[in-house]
């Protein structure tokens, strides 16, 4: 028997998330609000692709007008304009299969086997995209219930293309929102989280006995952070992809702006897989205690090297000419600290050899740091 208690539990989360994504949508800009204006212009294109179907065309093929419609209706205007292209190309491939097999073979059940082979073939054609299965469904249709007559596939292409046309001017009416100053501002609110984590990481070279646990909450949060990245590149793709043959003003060359975030997220990632793993030599050596055999020399210039790199990627982050600028002095000063950590490294090479491999692994990282900010300068 099912559990009543926990199944209405369920219910009553989802119903409560479903509300407050509703709201979230009304109250402000966002995904959420994006998300409820597609799905408004979606009803309301299928709506009506239904009922202008309804009064102008046959009810065997009425149905077709609201399906091309919900095709139609994508959440950029060049994914729509790419899918209704697509899904009419099939729709005519598959169309004119089905009437010329029925015209040369007749209605028979090889007929439409071989119609199953040549459609499925033919949907595999690359431009017809995720749309391909299409072909052997409109044939299908057309061959079973059009007998593949000439009259019925006229009818059937009208309901496509007046679905096709309700689902773009719906999109075109209200076009998608532009998106390109808040993907600036994650991609600046991403790297100020990544400096602050770099402050914590040169915080806990300074600090004599680092606590273990807040060394490994530390590497968790450049996990986390890691995860937000990728997803922020998703959101600059789909920004990217938004703003071609969008209608909606932008702000002004909004194309460059998103080609600066995009750069800007790059460099932060490389960073940050350095930093990764400077996080975890540092946690090896905090949980081996061999962090307390390095010279306190050492760790106080390798922190003043972690700072001075997240003071260079706070300038790629602010994405104009002025912190290109200061860029090119925090940059000097970061490959400045690093030739001090290296030399230092360099004359203290005759200690122990566990504390001379864990200062070249931190020096090898923090090279590698510097230079991923000395190539994007």
């Amino acid at each position: 028997m099912p559990d009543w208690g926990k199944l209405w539990m369920s219910v009553r989360t989802h119903a409560t998330e479903a509300v407050g994504f509703v709201q979230r949508g009304i109250r402000r800009t966002g995904s959420e609000r994006d998300h409820l204006v597609l799905g408004v212009k979606t009803a309301l294109a299928a709506t009506a692709a239904w009922v202008l179907a309804r009064h102008l065309l046959p009810p065997t093929v009425s149905t077709f007008a609201p399906f091309t419609a919900l095709v139609a209706v994508q959440a950029t205007v060049y994914r729509s304009l790419r899918d209704s292209a697509q899904y009419m190309s099939a729709m005519a491939v598959g169309a004119a299969l089905a009437a010329s097999l029925a015209a040369a073979a007749g209605i028979h059940g090889w007929s439409f086997g071989l119609l199953t082979v040549l459609a499925l073939a033919v949907g595999r054609f690359r431009p017809l995209g995720a749309h391909g299965t299409q072909v052997a469904i409109v044939g299908f249709f057309a061959y079973s219930s059009g007998q593949g007559q000439i009259d019925y596939i006229g009818y059937l292409i009208a309901s496509v293309v007046l679905g096709a046309v309700c689902g773009i001017a719906a999109h075109l009416v209200l076009a998608p929102a532009r998106h390109t100053r808040h993907r600036q501002e994650a991609v600046v609110d991403l790297i100020t989280r990544i400096e602050e984590r770099m402050g914590d990481l040169a915080d806990t070279f300074d600090v004599r006995e680092p606590d273990a646990d807040e060394v490994h909450e530390l590497r968790e949060a450049w996990r986390h952070l890691s995860l937000d990245a990728d997803r922020i590149r998703y959101a600059i793709d789909d920004e990217v992809e938004n703003s071609r043959l969008n209608p909606r003003a932008s702000i002004a060359d909004s194309a460059g702006a998103l080609i600066r975030a995009r750069t800007a997220l790059d460099v932060a990632q490389r960073c940050q897989d350095h930093l990764r793993s400077v996080s975890r030599s540092l946690d090896y050596a905090v949980s081996s205690g061999e962090l307390l055999s390095l010279p306190a020399s050492f760790r106080s210039a390798y922190a003043t090297l972690l700072r001075a790199a997240a003071t260079a990627l706070h300038h790629i982050g602010r994405q104009d000419h002025d912190g290109l600028r200061e860029f090119d002095t925090a940059l000097k000063q970061a490959v400045s600290k690093f030739e001090e950590v290296r030399l230092q490294v360099l004359v203290e090479q005759d200690g122990p050899s566990g504390q001379t491999a864990l200062q070249g692994t931190l020096l090898t990282d923090g090279g590698r740091l510097v230079e991923e900010l000395r190539h994007h300068g």
